[in-house]
This record gives C-alpha cells, structure tokens and sequence, in this order.
C-alpha cells in the first residue's frame, strides 16, 4: 500500500498493491494491521456504508460534531466521482481549505478523511458505487452540512454535469455560518 498525504497532509491518499492478470485482479481493500501501520493512525472503523448513484448527482458536505465526530475511509467500486475533504478545524491552519481526488474503480484509489473534516462527491460517470468505512456511527443530531456550492470555499465542481443535490443538503449551511470544530484534530 502507498499512502500519500495530499494539500491537506492530514488526509490520505491510499493505493493500494493491485495484483492484475488476465483473469481479472485482488488486492487488499483494507488490512488493519497494515493500514495502521502505513499511515500511523490508530482508529477503528466501526461501520461501513454503500451508495449508489447516477451522474451528477452530489452528496454533501457532510460531517458530524464530536463526541460523534466521524473518520472516513473512502473508495469507490464501480464508477469514478470527484471526492472533495473541507478542513472545518477551528485552529488548523488549513481551515476553511479543501482537497479534491478522482476515485474510480480504475484507479481503485481510496482516501482517509479524519475527524474534523466536511465531505462529498460528485458522480462523473453513468453510476456510481460508493463504499466508506466510519469511525463512529451514524448520529443524525450531530450531523451537520455545508451547501456544496458556498462562495466561501469556492470548490471547483465540473460544469459540464447537471448536478443534482438532494433537499435535505440544499438546506446545508454557508461555511461561515456552520458550527465547526471546536480544536484542531
């Protein structure tokens, strides 16, 4: 596994060793022992979710608020979405800055997004699926969202797609006005 930190260095980009034939391919999606190993980080994922979606659809930007506050290990199975991570840690000197990574089944390319950080994709292709593994489980009262399209982040999301946001995360919050975290992670 190569893990590099990206513009963010506190989020991950992990490839994973691919063994490729003509049959077909392995590889390890995740190792504990590993993983732990590779990236210094000692968390435990506790639940995994899966998404589908079709093109253009965008989901985000989600997080939740300690003591709920969740960690993400990213991938996608089928398909290729645009993955964006916002730094929403009040002291870090990254606050307010995003990094964005192309996920595919191609690539088979992953991200860990920890604590303390907004995130969402944007399905490129016909359909996506999306796996993620938390490190803390689902919470609705501490789940917050920031509107995907906030003039203060300015994330560059492709033009050439009709996207389409559900109406709970068109109710998502400005950056300005969200609740962030309350110490650097």
């Amino acid at each position: 596994m190569k893990v590099t930190p990206l513009k963010i260095p506190d989020v991950l980009l992990i490839e994973p060793r691919v063994f490729e034939d003509a049959r077909g391919f392995f590889f390890e999606s995740f190792r504990e022992d590993v993983f732990k190993k590779e990236t210094s980080l000692n968390v435990s994922f506790v639940q995994d979710n899966h998404s589908k979606s079709s093109q253009g659809v965008l989901r985000g930007l989600h997080y939740q608020l300690p003591p709920h506050a969740q960690g993400k290990l990213v991938r996608v199975i089928q398909g290729e979405i645009l993955d964006i991570a916002v730094d929403i840690r009040k002291l870090s000197p990254t606050c307010g800055q995003c990094t964005a990574e192309i996920l595919s089944s191609d690539n088979k390319k992953q991200l860990y997004i920890p604590e303390g950080f907004a995130h969402g994709f944007l399905t490129l292709s016909d359909t996506s699926e999306f796996l993620y593994k938390t490190t803390d489980f689902y919470h609705p009262e501490s789940e917050r969202c920031i509107i995907w399209n906030d003039a203060t982040l300015s994330i560059k999301w492709p033009e050439n797609l009709n996207i389409q946001v559900s109406p709970k995360d068109l109710l998502g919050q400005s950056f300005k006005s969200s609740e962030l975290f309350p110490c650097q992670q």
